[in-house]
């Protein structure tokens, strides 16, 4: 009996049908693997991998191998994006044992779940040997395979942390801009070689810290190339070649809300045009291809439709010129260079010169898009998972300010009314939902960091304090809950789930690591309220951010870039006026346009009518009637200014 038909994880939906005998996560398959005396098989996946697609077609829809797992094993399939402490923990032992990690990740565990065996892709011939080859070890050799399964957990368990220090300072991220730089593309952008993944936190690092040629060079090379989406908007997951031509065609929400966030500040940085026009795409992206019917934003698209990779994606120059006619097809071939570059003749589509002509640019892509539309869509995994969530509610609400589009702002807001809403359970977080209805899954240490960012940057945008007041109880929990004596934080609360490991790392992957996001979202707390507590917590989170700046930067990019804002103050902006008054919107629009580190704003009325508002705007009052702006350091602050042009002097020479 395959016991997935009632998940709400799409990745698992998608093996409710199998064969074989799947169980998810959970006391019943470890209880199930005890009463029989066999083994776990753990297979991890999402819903938008290519290859865990490849392997549930060749061998888990396959009768033969489903009957060799169903007979030695009891099979369990967990959705990575659901349990990121499960994951984390088996990935880790995967790349100690076979020093690489993917996925489908493939792991045999004895039934207390300790692993002995593991691998990633198997070919379904490969595959059913290794089958057989671990029942035979199980059934002949226990001794030996249950002794491997606990030199592994010992090992784990007896890795160490990194070293920890104090809040870097600006030698430490000197080292860090001069590491990046050895590692830098300077022809082609990015860091290293193929393949090359969007370095989101890397980049917004080196715009806070005002270095130019990598950040620059790397955000103008990703929005021209083949991982972005040059007619809908958003980028693939990753490019798999060095020049970002040919995208692993998935697209991540992830992914989508922290190059959202990072093109909106280039574009404040250089009032660059690429960069406006990139955010602008990738924020209608997502309102028009990720947003859910209640308001929330889904976690992904697949790379494949109709069973093949990137089919969706790709063009020929007769298609081309099939929907646009022979100039603009000609034209469209010029300007994407339609030269077979992915596969059977096929090309993903490339800004390879600017176009002469922007209203014609325009028509053409519409034409194209429509075109597109009519073709077989990739699936949707439409979870809503807490962390990406606070991560897309950032991006939109900046990005809706900075652009003027309201629109956005309401979007942020409404997937913050769902997260309130639906993943709030007792005062703790749900990390996932689908349809409405909250999974069973307890957050992490990323939902409670990045929805508390999230919301902080909604709250700067909006002034309503509902938001302050939600991010500050998501942060204390992080600090109850999460915290570790030695300093900085686990992944996982201190009465979830017992693992064999609890899962610790500081290290940035595709999104910001947890402790990283922690420290940025209680560093802007702190900066709000004033918390002590909360400012040492952030500058204790921080402390391994010096170890790895010297070597490792690509690897703390969130946590360098905090460590800028920490060292700036940050800065602080308490806004005060009548919310009608023009002069109070014009006043907050300059705080928030500006180009500064780590900044934090406050909007008051100025007259204390805001009950659970930021102890920030505690006597800052209107001068002479007139809405004022206090900027602040450490919440000392220098007189008040009531016009944008003083404001923005102020903050130039903060």
């Amino acid at each position: 009996m395959n016991r997935l038909k009632d998940a709400t994880s799409p990745y698992l939906l998608q093996h409710a049908d199998n064969p074989v005998d799947w169980h998810p996560w959970g006391e019943e398959a470890f209880a199930e693997a005890r009463r029989r005396d066999v083994p776990l098989l753990i297979s991890v996946g999402y819903s938008a991998c290519h290859w865990c697609h490849v392997m549930a077609h060749e061998s888990f829809e396959d009768a033969d191998t489903a009957r060799l797992m169903n007979e030695h094993f009891v099979n369990v399939k967990v959705d990575r994006e659901e349990r990121p402490d499960v994951d984390a923990v088996y990935m880790t032992a995967t790349q100690a044992m076979i020093h690489q990690g993917g996925w489908p990740m493939t792991v045999f565990a004895t039934p207390e779940g300790h692993p002995f065996y593991c691998g990633t892709y198997f070919p379904r011939a490969q595959f059913q040997r290794l089958l057989r080859g671990v029942h035979d070890a199980w059934t002949g050799d226990r001794a030996t395979v249950t002794e491997q399964g606990s030199k592994v957990v010992e090992a784990l368990n007896a890795h160490t942390t990194l070293p920890s220090g104090p809040l870097p300072g600006e030698e430490a991220l000197a080292l860090a801009v001069a590491n990046l730089r050895e590692s830098f593309d300077k022809e082609r952008g990015g860091f290293g070689g193929a393949p090359k993944f969007p370095p989101s936190m890397v980049l917004e690092f080196l715009l806070r810290s005002g270095e130019s040629e990598m950040s620059g060079r790397t955000l103008d090379a990703m929005a021209r190339g083949g991982m972005y989406d040059q007619l809908g908007g958003g980028f693939a997951r990753y490019s798999v070649d060095a020049g970002w031509v040919v995208p692993h065609f998935e697209k991540m929400l992830y992914d989508n809300a922290l190059l959202l966030r990072v093109y909106t500040h280039w574009w404040k940085a250089s009032r660059e045009p690429l960069a406006r026009r990139v955010a602008l795409e990738t924020a209608d992206w997502l309102l028009r291809e990720m947003r859910t019917a209640e308001g929330g934003f889904a976690s992904a698209l697949d790379a494949d439709s109709e069973g093949e990779e990137g089919r969706f994606y790709v063009w020929t120059p007769e298609q081309l010129r099939e929907v646009l006619g022979d100039d603009d097809g000609e034209w469209a071939t010029r300007l994407f260079e339609v030269r077979g570059t992915f596969e059977h003749g096929t090309s993903v589509l490339q800004l390879l010169a600017d176009p002469d002509d922007a209203t014609r640019f325009d028509d053409v892509r519409a034409r194209l898009l429509a075109a597109r539309g009519l073709r077989v869509r990739p699936g949707r995994d439409d979870k809503v998972v807490a962390s990406w969530n606070g991560l897309a509610i950032a991006a939109l609400a900046e990005t809706g300010m900075v652009f003027d589009r309201p629109d956005l702002v309401a979007a942020a807001r409404q997937a913050a009314e769902l997260l309130e809403d639906v993943h709030m359970d007792g005062g703790r977080l749900l990390r996932t939902s689908r349809d409405g209805r909250a999974g069973r899954n307890a957050g992490v240490l990323e939902d409670y960091a990045n929805l508390a960012e999230g919301l902080i940057a909604l709250y700067g945008v909006t002034g309503e304090t509902r938001w302050h007041r939600l991010a500050g109880s998501l942060l204390d929990t992080v600090l109850d809950r999460f915290g570790d004596d030695a300093g900085g934080f686990y992944d996982t609360a201190d009465d979830a789930e017992r693992l064999f490991q609890r899962p610790q790392d500081p290290t940035d992957n595709a999104t910001p690591s947890g402790q990283y996001a922690a420290a940025g979202a209680l560093l802007a707390h702190s900066a709000l309220t004033g918390s002590a507590r909360h400012r040492e917590a952030a500058y204790e989170a921080l402390g391994t951010v010096s170890v790895l700046a010297t070597g490792h930067a690509r690897f703390a990019g969130w946590g360098l870039a905090v460590a800028r804002a920490a060292l700036g103050g940050p800065v602080e902006v308490a806004v005060v006026g009548p919310p009608d008054d023009p002069r109070t919107r014009a006043l907050h629009r300059e705080a928030l346009l500006a180009d500064v580190p780590g900044l934090v704003v406050a909007l008051g009325d100025g007259e204390g009518g805001q009950p659970g508002g930021p102890a920030l705007l505690e006597g800052r009052g209107t001068v002479g009637g007139a809405p004022a702006a206090y900027v602040c350091r450490d919440f000392a602050c220098r007189m008040p200014v009531t016009t944008p042009e003083e404001l923005r002097a102020e903050l130039a020479g903060r």
